[in-house]
């Protein structure tokens, strides 16, 4: 069984697939899912899900996309919703430097405040870092004394060499479908992170895997995944070790 660290049941493409997704779990070979928010909107869309199934959890945050349009009281709203045992990360935050949809001042600055604010409600942080590796890794080296919790590198495109550096932080790194494209070159990167540091995730609706790829993802494409990463350590049991991973990082 395997658990599904980011998914996006929030999404209008899948949520009204949610119940289905979710009868179908056991069958698909999923444990859990963790559902992610990006904005207030669909944090309290994940929220409320996550507290009508058992084995789908949710967590809350600003996506750099978002960070320009964060609310008056959104971090109330977070706090708020964060005394749940439901949510069990704050992210996705972090930096998106390919798209630049919210002016980069800003998103370093929201960007900063949800670490801080992740602490203090005890969260792992999950980290979606897009042409800015070496600054979020200077943020985070600059906000040490707030990762207390534990580091997830959402969909890790960085380079072998920084993911060395990320592993400072005790960070975790999550691959989807991406590893399955042609020349993704993954395996190297895969290959210099500690093992007990490895997750699996769909980013379903997105990064559908080979050979779906260009159609809608789903959290029972994440075998595909776990097949691809098993070609590259056969002897480990891949959806064990990154599913007892995922336990321990999201206290689950």
């Amino acid at each position: 069984m395997i658990i599904d660290t980011h998914a996006h049941l929030n999404d209008d493409r899948l949520i009204d697939s949610v119940e289905n997704i979710i009868k179908d779990m056991h069958s698909d070979g999923l444990e859990a899912i963790i559902n992610v928010g990006y904005d207030l909107k669909s944090s309290e869309v994940a929220f409320t899900q996550a507290n009508i199934y058992e084995n789908l959890y949710a967590t809350i945050g600003i996506h750099p996309h978002d960070s320009a349009r964060k609310g008056k009281n959104d971090y109330e709203k977070f706090t708020e919703m964060a005394k749940s045992n439901k949510v069990v990360a704050f992210g996705e935050i972090g930096l998106d430097f390919y798209y630049d949809r919210s002016e980069r001042s800003i998103q370093e600055k929201v960007f900063k405040e949800q670490l801080e604010l992740a602490d203090y409600l005890k969260l792992p942080v999950v980290l979606h870092i897009r042409d800015a590796y070496q600054l979020a890794y200077d943020i985070l080296k600059e906000a040490s004394k707030w990762l207390n919790n534990g580091v997830v590198l959402h969909c890790y495109s960085g380079s072998a060499e920084m993911a060395k550096r990320f592993a400072d932080f005790d960070a975790y790194f999550s691959f989807g479908g991406a590893i399955t494209f042609k020349n993704s070159n993954k395996e190297e990167v895969v290959n210099v992170i500690n093992k007990d540091r490895l997750l699996l995730e769909t980013d379903c609706p997105y990064m559908t895997p080979h050979p779906f790829r260009g159609k809608t993802n789903y959290p029972k494409y994440i075998k595909l995944v776990a097949q691809k990463m098993q070609e590259w350590f056969p002897n480990i049991n891949i959806p064990a070790l990154t599913t007892n991973n995922a336990k321990r990082v999201f206290r689950i």
